[in-house]
């Protein structure tokens, strides 16, 4: 039996966790790509709690970048970066529901080569940038375009050779009324950069407007924890998803769930606050879903938690708290 037939998608998923239709969208019938999360874009898609749904991603600078003596502060219109498939509307979504997504399989498309990861000015976790303003000069701009293929990864130089590990880097809800650029990672998910985010995990997220109107984009062939300089190995894809609705589950923060762990998302700066979020939601949910009290679940967790960096170049950075299900008996 897959894992995914005892988690909280099967178990409360008004769909039960099923795949019960099937949906496309292409560049084509995507037409324009967003650049922000917001409940004023007309959904491309409607689709009913179990509907799987395939979707043409780009990559983060909506393929522009294609050689390596390409400038990328020449090229590229900032803050039109990350553009986003969707929104997809999801039939009986409501506020305060959570909106679950099985991440089923993401396939790099693309000519060769495909993957592209860059040193921008005045942006990565090691340099000045307009919120940590500094005198010394940029850093210089450096592209690197690389070979990505499903089964041998992502060529990185002649001797090393990078394992094809995918992630949807920005995906989330619509807020209820703002318009958030697709670079800014929130309470509603948006660009988290976070690498659990990956083929096999289920991605929970607040309802925050009717139909809920998600968002997805900017997939990465790897990164590192933290996404140092700013850039991971972009790559367009077709990244399939199962999109199921849980009532009246209210969420403050994204969570996540694979078949080892539960997972709370926290986004903010400094970085401590996003971890300090990430924890708190993370005791909280222990003691609303596992039986424990706060103080139990915060000392256990003071022993047993794990934390992982998402990134800490964005807007705000994104912290993931973690537990192991062999803890939550």
């Amino acid at each position: 039996m897959s894992w995914l037939e005892t988690s909280i998608m099967a178990r409360k998923g008004v769909a039960g966790g099923k795949a019960l239709s099937s949906h496309a969208i292409t560049e084509a019938t995507q037409g324009t790509y967003h650049y922000v999360y917001g409940p004023f874009a007309k959904p491309v898609l409607t689709v009913e709690p179990g509907a799987v749904v395939s979707a043409e991603t780009h990559d983060a600078f909506e393929g522009k970048i294609r050689h390596e003596t390409d400038s990328p502060s020449k090229i590229l219109n900032f803050p039109y970066l990350n553009p986003q498939n969707g929104p997809i509307y999801v039939n009986g979504a409501q506020k305060g529901d959570a909106l679950a997504v099985y991440i089923e399989n993401i396939e790099p498309r693309g000519p060769q080569p495909r993957g592209t990861t860059v040193v921008m000015p005045e942006f990565g976790g090691l340099v000045s940038t307009d919120h940590t303003a500094m005198l010394q000069a940029p850093l210089p701009e450096v592209v690197k375009k690389l070979h990505i293929t499903k089964e041998e990864g992502t060529r990185w130089s002649d001797k090393i050779t990078l394992p094809y590990e995918p992630f949807i880097g920005t995906i989330g809800t619509s807020p209820e009324i703002e318009a958030i650029s697709s670079l800014q990672p929130d309470y509603y998910g948006g660009n988290m950069d976070l690498p659990d985010v990956g083929t096999g995990a289920v991605v929970y997220l607040p309802v925050n407007t009717e139909g809920a109107l998600l968002y997805l984009g900017d997939c990465h062939a790897a990164q590192g924890d933290g996404e140092l300089c700013g850039v991971a190995i972009e790559h367009p894809t077709v990244t399939t998803v199962r999109i199921d609705l849980i009532k009246g589950w209210t969420l403050k923060w994204p969570r996540l769930e694979t078949a080892d762990v539960i997972m709370s998302i926290g986004s903010a700066r400094p970085l401590e606050d996003a971890a300090r979020i990430a924890y708190r939601d993370l005791i909280r949910w222990m003691a609303a879903d596992y039986g424990f009290t706060e103080m139990d679940a915060y000392m256990l967790l003071t022993q047993a938690g794990r934390m992982r960096l998402g990134n800490m170049v964005d807007p705000k950075y994104t912290m993931g708290a973690s537990i192991r299900k062999t803890f939550l008996v």
